[in-house]
């Protein structure tokens, strides 16, 4: 069967730059799987996206679609016909379904049979609708008319090329007729391109100044990027999402080094930073220290005989925002950061858990009480919680809301707080997401997690519980938090007494019976899944969680041993035998007596397992205490023979009533070494 490679490029108005790359995968997607259900092959795919097209190149596509042979088996003759040989409405209903009439249908077998040879079509005429199909199930939020055309599409379309081959394939598509002629770049080369193959597509259009590979635009922005600024002695900060934005912005990209005063850098880098990344899509550059440098890198769309003149064009556009940053700064400076916190009182956190200033008084209260649970100071971490929403009434937050928090940090220091109150106002907010960042001072950490439990309980006190995917107060993300910040930075915090510290605050404003429980079960689920995300079983979080820890870090110290236990060649024996005892003792009349008389044993092997039960005990107490539990379980291991020879010579239900107590409260004990980690019975 024949090939030729197949190409299709949509010409547009400027495409939305966020989601260009996007949309040139989904154009690709979309003609693969019309290709696939059309049952036609080819060799290799390429896709292309810039600002003024997508294009979509097929490479060895077969010309001619196979044939295909369809068979479909109806009812049995015998409900197809009455006694009469008369047709039946399954017979009638089957013939109606395949579109022929019943006589077409093959009636020689158990059951009716229609047949179908359906020849293939020509590629060529299967195009269109392909693309078509493609282009209208493109991840469009909002398409648009233009002029007087009912066609809808993201951006007016200007152009159409369809080349299978040499050859134009004959269609029209969003009221573009098919045909060769491409555009290239808008001022370097404003005429028509004529495509002479879809094997030249690529390499006619860099002729016309448009790199069409989304990927090759984007490396020679970031190599070329990195030169300039090594060569101004820093580094380019190039945040991937910025990157990708920038490259479809830009058909033909030339990166140019441009300067801004000096005196802007009194302000917070951060905010310049911000600025110039988010309003004017430049690259800032950092000095060997990471402090900002004076210079930015743009992409220019065009190459220019006279650089310095769009050199000169960015540095004029980005002074007036240089300078609004500056001006917010200097007028917040003229008063203290806790000036501002009168101004939350008119702020709403939440309708009815009252105002940003109220959440800012809790939160303050709650970090005193966790602070020194953690090893941090009671009262840095009262007036950090105090000072830790006023900047959200600066004007600087107010223009650059991603500064909330960093703003609050410089305004501190400028104040004479303490480097690490001013740290947690940032720091509370950490990590900002999945891997993110955790606060580096004790101090901040307490401030965040009392943060983040006051939103808990507050949220979760009015009934407004997450569902699905939505979560409104980023509650799941918050309990994760906690969790990162206790586990990672090996913070020992009782969350019974913090939640309950927490439920406590509120007061009559929440209904509190049972709150303290429903926030700790929500916060330590989420644990669940991120031991599966580091292949950890659900039975070891399980064995763990039936424990109910209240510190996080105890939590995760459990779950770590009872996974290094899992491995060892006893474990699944010793699961199944606490399985085992767990049974029996929920079968127990009456109470089980945890203290076990010797004298009543009457078979040797009671004596082998009491023995090794008093000596594993005395040996776990002090790993237990000292919370060495992946040492506590290797030791408990050696229980393993004892137990299986007790099982295999003593009867635990004996006929004397004593004996089978005391048989209990063995096993009992036994049990009890054990929950002193983990519920080992629920790994069996």
């Amino acid at each position: 069967m024949s090939a030729q490679d197949f190409l299709v490029e949509l010409g547009t108005e400027e495409l939305p730059p966020k989601a260009l790359s996007a949309l040139g995968d989904a154009f690709l997607a979309g003609i693969e799987k019309g290709l696939q259900a059309a049952g036609l092959n080819y060799s290799d795919k390429v896709v292309f996206a810039a600002p003024r097209r997508l294009a979509v190149l097929i490479r060895q596509l077969d010309t001619q679609q196979p044939d295909r042979s369809i068979n479909v088996d109806g009812p049995p003759r015998q409900a197809a016909f009455d006694a009469e040989g008369n047709p039946t409405q399954a017979a009638l209903g089957f013939a109606k379904k395949c579109g022929v009439e019943l006589a077409q249908i093959d009636q020689s077998g158990a059951k009716l049979r229609f047949s179908q040879h359906i020849p293939g079509k020509a590629t060529a005429s299967l195009l269109p609708t392909i693309v078509e199909d493609s282009l209208n199930d493109l991840p469009i939020p909002k398409r648009m008319r233009w002029g007087a055309r009912k066609e809808e599409f993201v951006r007016p379309t200007q152009w159409l090329v369809m080349l299978l081959g040499d050859e134009v394939v004959d269609c029209t598509i969003l009221a573009q007729k098919a045909g060769r002629e491409s555009r290239g770049h808008r001022f370097h080369h404003p005429e028509n391109v004529r495509i002479s193959s879809p094997a030249s597509y690529q390499e006619d259009l860099r002729k016309a100044y448009v790199l069409a590979d989304f990927a090759e635009r984007r490396e020679l922005i970031s190599k070329r990027t990195a030169e300039l600024a090594m060569q101004q002695e820093g580094t380019a900060i190039v945040p991937p999402a910025l990157l990708d934005e920038v490259t479809a912005l830009v058909e033909w990209p030339v990166p140019l080094v441009c300067s801004f005063e000096e005196r802007f850098l009194e302000v917070p880098q951060e905010a310049l930073i911000t600025t110039m990344q988010d309003n004017q899509k430049y690259f800032c550059l950092l000095d060997i220290d990471g402090k900002l440098l004076p210079r930015f890198i743009t992409v220019a769309n065009v190459e220019s005989r006279d650089p310095k003149q769009i050199i000169q064009g960015n540095e004029k556009v980005v002074r007036p925002r240089l300078t609004d940053a500056e001006f917010f700064f200097k007028q917040d400076k003229k008063q203290s950061l806790e000036s501002f916190n009168l101004r939350l009182q008119n702020v709403v956190f939440q309708a009815q858990l009252g105002s940003v200033f109220d959440k800012a008084e809790r939160v303050a209260k709650l970090a005193a009480f966790i602070a020194p649970h953690i090893g941090g100071d009671a009262k840095r971490a009262a007036r950090a919680g105090l000072l830790s929403k006023c900047d959200l009434a600066t004007e600087m937050v107010g223009e650059f809301p991603e500064m909330q928090g960093v703003a609050g940090y410089y305004y501190a220091l400028n104040d004479g707080e303490p480097e690490d109150v001013a740290l947690a106002l940032n720091e509370q907010y950490m990590p900002r997401g999945a891997g993110a960042e955790l606060p580096s001072t004790l101090t901040g950490a307490a401030v965040a997690i009392a943060d983040k439990l006051d939103t808990l309980v507050g949220i979760f006190g009015i009934g407004m519980l997450p569902t699905g995917s939505k979560d409104p107060y980023a509650l799941r993300r918050a309990a994760l938090g906690v969790l990162r910040i206790l586990i990672e930075k090996q913070l020992d915090l009782d969350l019974n007494d913090a939640v309950a510290f927490a439920v406590a605050q509120f007061g009559h404003t929440v209904k509190a019976a049972g709150l303290a429980d429903q926030v700790l079960e929500f916060i330590f689920d989420r644990l669940r899944a991120r031991y599966e995300d580091e292949g950890i079983d659900v039975a070891t979080y399980l064995s763990v969680r039936a424990l109910k820890p209240g510190s996080a870090l105890d939590f995760d110290q459990r779950v770590q041993a009872v996974q290094a236990f899992r491995k060892l060649p006893e474990a699944e024996a010793l699961a199944a035998v606490n399985k085992r005892v767990s049974n029996l003792l929920s079968k127990a009349e009456g109470t089980v007596a945890h203290h076990v008389e010797p004298k009543y044993f009457d078979n040797a092997n009671e004596f082998s397992l009491y023995s090794a039960i008093q000596q594993a005990d005395q040996a776990v107490q002090p790993m237990a205490a000292a919370r060495q539990y992946s040492e506590s379980l290797a030791r408990l291991a050696a229980l393993r023979e004892p137990v299986d020879a007790f099982f295999e010579a003593v009867m635990v239900n004996a006929e004397d009533a004593k004996v089978r107590a005391n048989r209990y409260a063995l096993l009992s004990r036994l049990r009890g070494l054990f929950l002193g980690v983990a519920d080992i019975s629920l790994l069996g």
